[in-house]
């Protein structure tokens, strides 16, 4: 039977893979200029809708860090927040390169095959539920963030995985690293609920 690895361990692994994507990433933009490929309606569907779900997970991660909620919490807001900054930009520096709006989507999704109003993605938390979570505090401002940024973090994979048939290399690349960061964050987060936060 194999034993779980400690949490903090499972950090800090997923802080260097993430670290060398995204040195991976910078390379590649940098020498590739986003891909020779011309961007296709998923390359550009993809950022401009991974990028708004994003904005939604920095601004959970504003809401918690400096508070009381436990370093563990605090770690991993901390993670999200640079992490999906730097992917947020990324994103936008492609789609400003494609001659592409990075103004938030009024409709997303329309490049699965499922096009909704924007405030129907899934994932996304109510603008009650982020205002409960700004006025919560201590472990219940925790619990709180762990349980919305898992939902939130299940609608990023479902997406981010939708994205192989992009045409660019780097648009690929940073959807699969979503997608795997993203699910291991899953898997800590229902960790910390199970125990500190049950």
């Amino acid at each position: 039977m194999t034993t779980p690895r400690p949490v903090v361990a499972r950090r800090a692994f997923l802080g260097g893979t993430a670290a060398a994507t995204l040195g991976a990433l910078l390379t590649a933009c940098t020498t590739e200029q986003a891909d020779a490929a011309s961007p296709n309606e998923i390359d550009i569907g993809f950022c401009q809708d991974m990028a708004f779900h994003h904005e939604q997970a920095l601004a959970m991660c504003q809401r918690v860090l400096g508070t009381d909620t436990g370093s563990q919490v605090q770690t991993a807001a901390a993670d999200i927040l640079q992490n999906q900054s730097y992917e947020r930009g990324m994103m936008h520096t492609w789609l400003q390169s494609w001659g592409e709006s990075t103004a938030p989507p009024s409709t997303v999704m329309g490049w699965m095959g499922m096009e909704m109003a924007a405030d129907m993605m899934p994932g996304l938390a109510t603008d009650e539920e982020m205002r409960e979570l700004a006025l919560a505090e201590g472990l219940e401002k925790g619990r709180m963030f762990l349980e919305l940024m898992r939902t939130h973090h299940v609608g990023g994979v479902h997406m981010a995985e939708a994205a192989t048939g992009a045409a660019t290399a780097p648009v690929r690349q940073i959807a699969a690293q979503a997608a795997l960061v993203q699910a291991y964050e899953i898997e800590i987060f229902d960790e910390l609920l199970a125990t500190s936060y049950a």
